[in-house]
Parts: structure tokens; C-alpha cells; sequence
């Protein structure tokens, strides 16, 4: 089973961000709530208040996952025709000013992370992440698929980096969205560990690791955050669902690239396929794809690409192609990148991403 989780930036038509989340769920809903039934998936907030999130249920078929969530973005549009939705890792124009933490129903946890971290920052305000969850049946599953996602994150993060623009500028880096997460909790860096977790051992190693996130959280007396979703590493396991869950992925333009990368996690586990395994060294590979996107690595995404295909369902095998012209033409970062010094105009820019959005249909590729 694997389950997905994708957040969108709600603005007017101009792309200015609306901190609106609040309003656009009483509108549905008759008052306001974190979470409702919104069709066949969830609607739910998120910590910024200018974010909606689209949560369906698991199902073993990536196709289903699709037909239902581009319903849940059709159903945004249909209730909310005035306003623009837009995917991406960042929100590429916000201004820390121009949004705010929700402050309703779980807010308490919101302002205990604010007293911790200062959550007024774009690495807690202006983050949009692509969250996959893949369901695990035994502590010894659980054990190899934790080992060998840690292994492919430098790869998942270099083919789905898709945040280059801060506050309407480039940086210079593919994944703005991981660089300043890395950072959003550097008074206790063991719940965030640089993005890259341990390797483990067994159930146990895991465990130990959340205690001792918990010891430091306590210490500051923030017992409330002393759940299994504190740990922000970019693969946590989430026990009361039987998954585990990748945080370190940028959410990308539209549903159907989103199935892309899920279906390129699924084929890539059931390979056996040898991957570095040293924290230092996917750390180094990590900063890397964070920096460059698929540019600097593309023999080794292409050996992976090559290995996928192999090992892919029919049904995932459809959604590959959309990998591999992530890997020849550049990640979406790098295509957005390219896009934006062609047109001159952020705005265009963003019509033509709300547009993938809207349609389903991802942006097409430019030529490095």
C-alpha cells in the first residue's frame, strides 16, 4: 500500500499567497476544522495558514491515487474558482510577512514550536513538501525499507528538487525547501539529523533514537511534541499508521508528476541493486542534488533509471518516462530555471505552473 500527501499554496491572481486555509474550510465545512471530507480524499491545513493540503487513502494502485487526488485539485478549483493553487517545493514569491502559522484547533502544538524554533521563517512558513508513505508488514520490512530509502534519498531529492526560487529570486540552488529545513530546528539538530537518519539495526535502534529526541524536548519542557511525527528526518516511521514516511521530497507542478516519483521509490525498492551506505558520503551526495538537481548526477540516475524499468510494475512502468526526462532534461528546478530566464517574467512563469496544476499536465521539459 502507499499513500501520498501534497500541499498547495493558495493565492490570488496574481500569485500573491492568501493565508486563507481557515476561511476556505469554514466555507466548506460551516465552521473551521484541521481536517475534513472533501469528495473521495481529505482536506486538510497545514502549519501555514496559506496552504491546503489533498490527503486520499492508501491504495495499492498508483492510477487510482491519481484519478482521485486530480479529482480533490478539480474540486478545489470548482469550489474555489476565484483563487490560483500552485505545487512547487517553496512558494516562489512569499515574503515572511505576507503569511502566518494557523492558529485554531492544534495551534498549541504550532506555538510551542514557535517558543523552540521561531517558526517565522521560510523553512517553516514557506515549505510545500511531496510526502510518501509506504506501508511496511513486519519489523524486518520495516528495517530493509528504512536502509534503503535513507540510501536513495540524495537521488529522490536530485530528481524531485523544485524550489530555486526564494522570495521572486534564484539562489543558485535547486532545493531551497531542504536548505532551509535543515536548519529550521537547529537548536535541537537530532530531531532534523541533516536530513540523512542513521542507519539501523532493528526496531530498537529506531525507538532509541525518538527517546532521545524526547529527552531533549523535554528538557525545554515541550513534552506536547513528544509524538513519533516530531522526528523530521527525511524517512521517519510512522508506527500508528505501519508506515514509513518520506519528508525529504519537494512537492512537485501536478498530480501526475507526483505518481512519477512515487512510482520510481516503489520499482527502486524491490531492487537489490548496491547503494552507498556511509551518512558522511549520501550527506555529501545530498548536498549535491540540493545544489545542482540532476545535473551532477546523472550516470548514477540513469544506472538507477535503467534498474527502475527492470524492476517496475506495468502500472508504474507508465509513470517512468516523466523520471527519466527528469534525469536527461533537468529537475523541474532546473527546467523552471531555464523557463524563467527565456520568458524574463515570474508571473508567466507561474501561469504556465498553475496551469500543470490545474490540467494535470506536467511542464514540458527544455533542453539543458
Amino acid at each position: 500500500m502507499i499513500g501520498t500527501e501534497h500541499e498547495y499554496s493558495i493565492n490570488d491572481p496574481s500569485f500573491n499567497p492568501l493565508p486563507i486555509s481557515d476561511i476556505l474550510i469554514k466555507r466548506l465545512n460551516g465552521r473551521v476544522e484541521h481536517e475534513i471530507d472533501f469528495g473521495d480524499v481529505r482536506l486538510s491545513k497545514e502549519l501555514q495558514k496559506h496552504v491546503l493540503e489533498l490527503v486520499p487513502p492508501p491504495s495499492e494502485s498508483l492510477q487510482r491515487l491519481e484519478a482521485l487526488l486530480y479529482d480533490g485539485v478539480r474540486r478545489l478549483y470548482s469550489c474555489f474558482g476565484e483563487h490560483r493553487f500552485l505545487g512547487l517545493g517553496m512558494h516562489p514569491l512569499l515574503t515572511l510577512n505576507q503569511t502566518s502559522f494557523w492558529d485554531h484547533d492544534e495551534a498549541e502544538y504550532y506555538r510551542l514550536y514557535d517558543r523552540l524554533f521561531n517558526i517565522k521563517q521560510h523553512g517553516w512558513l514557506n515549505i510545500q513538501a511531496l510526502q510518501i508513505n509506504i506501508s511496511y508488514s513486519g519489523s524486518d520490512m520495516l528495517v530493509e525499507m528504512f536502509n534503503r530509502l535513507r540510501a536513495l534519498l540524495p537521488y529522490l531529492i536530485a530528481v524531485s528538487a523544485a524550489s530555486p526560487f526564494v522570495e521572486g529570486r534564484t539562489t543558485g540552488y535547486m532545493d531551497n525547501r531542504l536548505l532551509f529545513y535543515m536548519e529550521n530546528q537547529r537548536e535541537i539538530p537530532e530531531i532534523c539529523n541533516g536530513v540523512i537518519p542513521e542507519r539501523i539495526r532493528s526496531v530498537r535502534d529506531y525507538v532509541m533514537i525518538n527517546r532521545g529526541i524526547y529527552r531533549k524536548l523535554q528538557e525545554r519542557n515541550a513534552d506536547l511534541l513528544c509524538r513519533e511525527w516530531v522526528n523530521s528526518r527525511g524517512i521517519i516511521v510512522r508506527f500508528k499508521r505501519r508506515c514509513l514516511e518520506i519528508k525529504a521530497i519537494d512537492e512537485q507542478e501536478c498530480i501526475r508528476s507526483d505518481m512519477g516519483i512515487a512510482a520510481f521509490v516503489n520499482a527502486l525498492l524491490r531492487s537489490d541493486i548496491p547503494l552507498e551506505e556511509d551518512e558522511e558520503s549520501l550527506r555529501g551526495m545530498m548536498y549535491l542534488a540540493i545544489r545542482t538537481g540532476t545535473s551532477e548526477m546523472m550516470p548514477e540516475l540513469q544506472r538507477l533509471y535503467r534498474v527502475a524499468e527492470r524492476c517496475a510494475s506495468p502500472e508504474e512502468r507508465a509513470y517512468l518516462p516523466l523520471i527519466r526526462e527528469r534525469i536527461d532534461n533537468g529537475s523541474l528546478a532546473e527546467v523552471l530555471v531555464r523557463m524563467y530566464r527565456q520568458m524574463g517574467s515570474m508571473k508567466a512563469l507561474l501561469e504556465d505552473a498553475e496551469r500543470a496544476l490545474r490540467t494535470n499536465m506536467p511542464v514540458l521539459p527544455t533542453e539543458r
